[in-house]
């Protein structure tokens, strides 16, 4: 029996079609191209006179201190992010699983963090974080501990991995309880007959039986780190202090839009996709060979 979907008109499925192609080509094909024709070029601050470079703007990152410094710290911070995100999100996942009653009410308070835009989780955590009124800097100066991400490098990199990963929690929680709850129940049942404890099932029956959801979710996580974290870092603490948060996103828009030299900026950017993509082949290469779908 032949499945396949027959049109009356042969244009119909192209027209249907040219909608994402067009979204396809003028937000994301033709930036890229831009990105890698600019990479190439030198050009003054006024935009007067442009010179072809070849590839001088890439040889002169690979021997910026600075700019490696954050390339190292951009991996910190985003595999950091993933992990907490991940890692809270499947638990969420798990303990609203086994709640019988008031499941809709815990869903619903923990997917509302999804909904608020990046920037806005950066000033909602840095007022709780406020130096001078923030309630939980307060708290953690009363337990001897001197809140200041100010100044502080180390507070300032863990206060925005805090805010990135505490908005993306929400994500990876909506996808884990789905696939938790399509897990049969006899299969808990009988692995508990069989004398398996709750952390015995969950890591020999229900975490293997979640790993396309895992797979899925890491890649998300990972994209989601390198790029869509900007609104957090520029609304906290705008790559500081001293280029603390300074991650390779962010580095794209300081040496692009403050500091006007679009050639080493538009040669960031196209490292900084070479790098997704590797990773991302990465993961699609070696550990979904581990996936059962």
């Amino acid at each position: 029996m032949d499945t396949r979907v027959h049109f009356k008109s042969w244009w119909l499925p192209y027209a249907l079609l040219l909608p994402q192609v067009a979204v396809t080509l003028v937000f994301f094909i033709w930036p890229s191209v831009q990105a890698l024709h600019q990479s190439v070029l030198a050009q003054d601050v006024f935009g007067i006179t442009t010179r072809f470079v070849w590839f001088d703007n890439f040889i002169d990152l690979w021997y910026s201190r600075e700019y490696l410094r954050s390339f190292s710290r951009t991996l910190l911070f985003s595999f950091s992010v993933t992990f907490i995100a991940m890692s809270l999100g499947l638990l969420f996942a798990v303990l609203v699983d086994r709640i019988l009653k008031g499941s809709s009410g815990y869903k619903l308070l923990l997917t509302w963090p999804y909904a608020v835009a990046p920037a806005v989780a950066g000033v909602l955590w840095l007022f709780m974080f406020n130096t001078s009124t923030g309630v939980l800097a307060l708290t953690l100066r009363s337990m001897g501990i001197d809140w200041d991400h100010v100044i502080r490098g180390d507070q300032a990199m863990l206060l925005v991995i805090l805010a990135s990963a505490w908005r993306q929690i929400a994500y990876n929680f909506l996808f884990f309880l789905a696939g938790l709850q399509a897990i049969p129940r006899s299969l808990k049942e009988a692995a508990a007959i069989d004398g398996a404890g709750p952390v015995k099932r969950f890591w020999t029956i229900i975490f293997p039986l979640l790993a396309p959801t895992t797979f899925f979710l890491l890649v998300i996580n990972i994209v989601y780190a390198f790029f869509e974290t900007f609104g957090v870092i520029h609304a906290v603490t705008r790559g500081g202090p001293g280029q603390a948060t300074e991650i390779l996103v962010y580095k794209v828009y300081r040496d692009g839009f403050v500091g006007m030299d679009f050639g080493a900026s538009a040669a960031q950017s196209v490292i900084l996709m070479i790098l997704v993509i590797g990773l991302t082949a990465i993961q699609f290469k070696y550990l979904e060979r581990r996936v059962h779908y």
